[in-house]
């Protein structure tokens, strides 16, 4: 597409929002971004991917041993420069985000995208909601667990992204007004949102 386009993508657990971000990625013929920000932080920072994985989204985390919770195994450059701690990650993964949207057109889901891109004109800024009964019964059919247990997960894992979310962006995780774009994927589908968001890129006004 000709014009500048960055997209990022907060979604309710269970909402369908990273489908949505591969099919409007697709849609509008730009890069996807999801875990493929771990490996990119890996190779910027010089430390191995399992650390990236185990903050992933988190506002705290706990490794074994050592004063930030890192074994050393974890590291593949001790000379990276980087003081170990979850803010320290976080800044890694987002100076990777801003690296990455200077060079091309990008969809980016969680890790505060958003935010950290705030002063980017070209960024488009989403979050995915739907309806509590049809989340809990999509992570029931990925997961294999029964319904209470899936209940349990998106409860869970709601909290862990709203307290990481309201933690590095100090905004609030699905406030409509933390985002340029709220859609209910319960209403329009996975493939209705995705082409709702691919035609909000085209209507904005810059």
């Amino acid at each position: 597409m000709d014009k500048r386009c960055l997209i990022t993508i907060g979604r309710e657990y269970g909402s369908g929002g990273r489908d949505i971000g591969e099919l409007t990625a697709r849609i509008l013929g730009i890069e996807f971004y999801d875990k493929e920000l771990i490996g990119l932080a890996s190779t910027k920072s010089g430390l191995k991917a399992e650390l990236f994985e185990k903050a992933d989204e988190k506002k705290s985390f706990s490794l074994q041993g050592g004063a930030f919770g890192l074994r050393s195994s974890l590291i593949d450059n001790v000379s990276a420069g980087y003081l170990l701690s979850n803010e320290s990650l976080f800044t890694i993964q987002s100076d990777v985000i801003r690296e990455v949207a200077t060079k091309e057109n990008a969809l980016f889901v969680g890790r505060c995208a958003d935010y950290v891109l705030k002063d980017n004109c070209a960024l488009l800024s989403v979050f995915i909601v739907g309806r509590l009964e049809e989340r809990i019964a999509r992570v029931a059919s990925r997961t294999g667990v029964s319904l209470d247990e899936a209940a349990s997960i998106v409860e869970k894992e709601d909290k862990r992204r709203a307290s990481y979310y309201n933690y590095f962006s100090n905004k609030k995780w699905g406030d409509p007004h933390s985002y340029d774009l709220c859609i209910n994927s319960s209403i329009f589908g996975l493939e209705g949102s995705a082409r709702i968001i691919a035609d909000s890129v085209l209507l904005r006004k810059c």
